[in-house]
């Protein structure tokens, strides 16, 4: 049932629409008696809006020409909120990203007091958001499609292009999607595959919705299971350490992606995988507190080597 509020603004509503309705038809919109719409008109003059009303046989009611609402109200934290969103939305790897920030930071100027306008365009002007190497893909397509499949539970029919440049195609439950190191990914159950994979939006090809609904996991976090992939990726060398700190110092100290973290009675054991162990020991050199090398004695060379060169380079 309306409240009486909801049927002031269904009368604004429809004078903005409308321009020039009359007073039987109103009603008739409303479901209401001549009496108690002239409540209504009342109560949004008393609210400033000028209602103009024609009387005689043909009347009715209209806006004065050119009136416009009052601007949209934000509080200052609300204006820094959309601001820094829509500068963040420029390094996000967007299609259009650009045109399309720059489009809706003058519509939302337009709408704002002149003050607030002033400290919004302000942010716009001086703040620097360092999101680096985001890849942007040709259009917005994939994210669009597979973020309203994950948000329905819809499978899909997608086609995937390699690194290599081969396309294949695969039914797909999307969990989620995610923005990782300048790139967009989804998270899903690849039937091909009949396992849980990762698929870069800027190489998918194609998405079809399928007639088929699916379950995803519960909790199910699409960024987490990414950093694990990363640090878990299969390459040359296997590292172990034991690291003698707190697991939120480790955390803290060394990228999310460096390797899978492990608390024990000793300290953190770090599981990880490296191509290049010159810059594993380069990523060790600068941590704070005491660590031991378990594999590979690689590391170990490599550590006092990069040790021996930082001393070379300052020395007296």
């Amino acid at each position: 049932m309306y409240s009486p509020t909801t049927r002031v603004l269904t009368v604004l509503e429809l004078l903005q629409s409308h321009g020039r309705l009359s007073g039987a038809e109103l009603a008739r919109r409303l479901q209401v008696d001549g009496r108690t719409l002239r409540r209504y008109i009342a109560k949004l003059e008393d609210l400033g809006i000028p209602v103009v009303a024609e009387r005689g046989r043909y009347g009715c009611y209209s806006l004065i020409a050119g009136f416009k609402l009052p601007p949209m109200m934000f509080t200052d934290d609300e204006a820094l909120a959309l601001s820094l969103g829509l500068l963040a939305a420029r390094g996000l790897g967007l299609a259009e990203a650009a045109p399309a920030s720059e489009s809706a930071q003058a519509k939302l100027e337009r709408v704002m007091p002149y003050q607030l306008k002033n400290r919004v365009r302000a942010l716009g002007e001086t703040v620097t958001l360092d999101i680096r190497h985001a890849v942007a893909p040709g259009d917005n397509t994939a994210l669009l499609a597979l973020s309203s499949a994950a948000h329905g539970w819809q499978r899909v029919h997608m086609a995937y292009r390699s690194a290599d440049g081969e396309v294949t195609e695969r039914d797909f439950d999307a969990y989620g999607l995610a923005f990782r190191r300048g790139r967009w990914y989804v998270v899903g159950w690849c039937h091909l595959r009949g396992a849980l994979r990762s698929f870069r939006l800027d190489r998918v090809q194609e998405v079809r919705p399928l007639n088929v609904v699916f379950t995803p996991p519960a909790d199910f976090n699409a960024a987490q299971y990414l950093v694990l992939g990363l640090a878990t990726m299969p390459r040359t060398n296997t590292v172990r350490l034991l690291l003698h700190t707190d697991l939120q110092t480790a955390q803290m100290e060394l990228p999310d992606s460096i390797g899978v973290f492990q608390p024990s009675d000793e300290g953190v054991l770090l599981h990880s995988q490296t191509d290049h162990i010159p810059w594993f020991a380069r990523q060790l050199s600068r941590l704070p507190f005491a660590f031991e090398i378990q594999e590979p004695p690689a590391l170990r060379v490599a550590l006092r080597e990069h040790a021996q060169r930082t001393l070379d380079q300052h020395a007296a």
